[in-house]
């Protein structure tokens, strides 16, 4: 019999689970946890999401309570807190999350309806958005629940040193690991960050205008949230760096330099690819302090 269409995952999600760790393994067991959670929580499943979704499993689903959406998410080390992010927050901005199994890295997830990706915005409608959602989420932490931003730049330069053979610029990465560094120290002014908020993560819904999904939850300094989005609008940024930066920090009430440095830093480090193309390079060279 063939498999059905909902236990497929898409392309690109077969083709993060071949480069993550453990992703091999989550893949041959993925049609079975989803037969398993489908029993458990009664759920009717429609085929995954194919627009955004790279690094997890989602559907839209039918419990017994109404509709939902499944999500299963790739073992992966940014997103190893969203549950317990979504149940910090608590539906303010974001989805709610109605249940959860830690183990299996699986949410059940309020549904947004419509589900209008904010790309549908122009760029500049966009900041004014993703603004206004981000002083929302910003908020003191509980002690010791969440992890430091320090933890994934520390990630993030452990993988980059790992390549500095095909380091194109080796100066230029290398101030960007810097910043890294002197960037994260702790803060009084610490808040719980999305750290991956962007347009494609805001969805049009009834509850509220716009909800966030897919938040990976670290604890840092707010003026490195401003870079995600930024770093969605590289032909903007590229055009007029100066007075797109002024226009996030204005409307996030963060430091213009603040952002700048994250901003640079970020694609700094992003060059240590070896396939970094060219217009980051650039980029990267614009924004150096």
């Amino acid at each position: 019999m063939p498999e059905r269409p909902a236990l497929i995952a898409p392309q690109r999600v077969l083709a993060s689970a071949r480069q993550e760790p453990g992703g091999s393994e989550w893949l041959a067991q993925l049609p079975a946890t989803l037969a398993a959670l489908s029993q458990r929580w009664q759920l009717t499943l429609g085929e995954p999401f194919v627009d955004e979704a790279s690094c997890s499993w989602v559907a839209p689903a039918r419990a017994p309570s109404g509709p939902c959406v499944l999500k299963l998410a790739l073992p992966h080390y940014e997103a190893a807190q969203e549950s317990a992010g979504l149940r910090f927050w608590s539906g303010e901005p974001t989805v709610r999350l109605l249940d959860a199994d830690p183990a299996l890295d699986a949410m059940l997830l309020e549904q947004c309806t419509p589900g209008t990706s904010l790309r549908a915005l122009p760029e500049p409608e966009q900041d004014v958005v993703l603004a206004g959602l981000l002083r929302r989420l910003w908020r003191p932490a509980p002690a010791n629940e969440f992890r430091p931003l320090q933890a994934m730049l520390e990630y993030w330069s452990e993988r980059a040193c790992s390549r500095r053979a095909s380091w194109r610029d080796a100066g230029l990465v290398a101030e960007g690991l810097q910043l890294f560094e002197e960037l994260s120290g702790p803060s009084p002014a610490d808040v719980l960050l999305a750290t991956d908020l962007h347009a494609g993560n805001v969805l049009r819904a009834e509850r509220e205008p716009w909800l966030v999904i897919d938040p990976k939850p670290f604890v840092g300094d707010p003026a490195y949230d401003a870079t995600q989005h930024l770093l969605n609008c590289r032909a903007r940024l590229g055009a007029a760096p100066q007075a797109t930066l002024q226009r996030l920090a204005e409307l996030t009430g963060q430091s213009v330099q603040r952002i700048q440095l994250w901003t640079f830093a970020r694609l700094a480090v992003e060059c240590s690819h070896a396939g970094a193309p060219d217009h980051t390079l650039q980029l990267a060279r614009r924004l150096a302090p």
